[in-house]
């Protein structure tokens, strides 16, 4: 019953999510994905993934321990820092520190993790910036002026 009842609350949250992207109003100048494409990937995989809770939940579903509820409290507030740390520090450097800590919370490693996040961080910032031409700043803008 646990499994089916999540997955209605994901599932609503997903349709809200979804109807909350069709609000958003393209700027005159804005990137070639746009603004609504992002929040309706996420939200069709959300809710995909609800449905198969719904019609197939997990017959005895062990809850995690509550050290991993602490694991996530930590996640969330790391990427809540991330999101407002990228427009005053730039891509790289939020990107490489926010996927770092979050990959070390996977594979306590260090210099794996460290590894891990400035791959990460510069491999997306590839992608983004000359794949899909969004207006990404690698570093701060008042280190160049």
């Amino acid at each position: 019953m646990s499994d089916r009842l999540i997955g209605i609350i994901i599932a609503l949250m997903a349709l809200a999510f979804f109807a909350s992207a069709t609000q958003l109003e393209a700027p005159f100048f804005s990137d070639p994905v746009g603004p609504k494409l992002f929040p309706y990937f996420i939200s069709i995989i959300a809710f995909l993934a609800s449905f198969r809770m719904i019609i197939m939940p997990d017959e005895k579903p062990t809850w995690p321990v509550l050290s991993t509820f602490a694991s996530l409290g930590i996640a969330i507030i790391v990427l809540v820092f991330y999101a407002y740390s990228l427009r005053p520090l730039g891509f790289l450097v939020p990107t490489a520190l926010c996927a770092s800590i979050l990959s070390y919370q996977i594979r306590p490693k260090y210099i794996t993790s460290l590894i891990t996040g400035i791959s990460l961080s510069i491999g997306l910032f590839i992608i983004f910036k000359f794949l899909l031409g969004l207006g990404l700043f690698a570093f701060p803008r008042w280190i160049w002026g």
